[in-house]
């Protein structure tokens, strides 16, 4: 596993990482590219990073917005990513060398378990790429619920998805529900905004 990422650590190696699990588990991914810069920025402009902590992310993938997050966030804050997918998970590791990131290998109902195995009380942020269209009914409801849970008072789950699939779940857990939407991307994505 390991000499599979040494041999992808050159430029656009992440691209075809990325394009080659899509076509081994399309379902697990949603789409053949990484998210768009204007995507990422879209999403991470909803976060103020004064006051990010701590933030979680669903479905690295290979960074793409793992990077943008640790570009921007704090010098004391922590970042932990959930991701299922083995040989992200050793590409992640491998790549961002970067002591505020912590890459869990576990599903994102999780969340909880994981933030308390590092001594976290909860999120401030937990940003979701995760395609739930593939999940099922109640890992839906699980993954939403637990993640509401797992944020502070004043804390924010950011979603991006191609389909509107997660809307009633999110409605049911989330107290303001608010959503955008961006063309420029491959698909283009719809952006949710969750508050408690």
């Amino acid at each position: 596993m390991h000499d599979l990422v040494r041999k992808l650590r050159k430029p656009g190696s992440s691209t075809i990482l990325f394009a080659q699990n899509f076509f081994k588990a399309p379902l697990m991914l949603g789409s053949v590219v990484p998210s768009s810069r204007f995507l990422v920025d879209d999403v991470l402009s909803k976060i103020d990073w004064q006051k990010a902590r701590v933030l979680v992310e669903f479905g690295p993938g290979v960074g793409t917005i793992t990077q943008e997050i640790l570009k921007r966030m704090r010098s004391d804050a922590k970042l932990i990513v959930f991701e299922l997918n083995e040989e992200f998970v050793d590409f992640l590791r491998e790549e961002i060398s970067d002591t505020r990131l912590h890459v869990a290998h576990a599903s994102a109902d999780k969340v909880r378990e994981v933030l308390r195995s590092l001594q976290l009380e909860h999120a401030d942020y937990i940003v979701s790429g995760i395609p739930y269209s593939t999940l099922t009914d109640s890992m839906r409801q699980e993954v939403i619920g637990e993640s509401r849970r797992a944020l502070g008072t004043d804390g924010v789950f950011l979603m991006y998805q191609f389909t509107n699939v997660a809307l009633p779940y999110l409605k049911s857990n989330f107290r303001s529900v608010k959503h955008g939407f961006q063309f420029w991307n491959i698909l283009p994505a719809r952006i949710y905004y969750c508050t408690p």
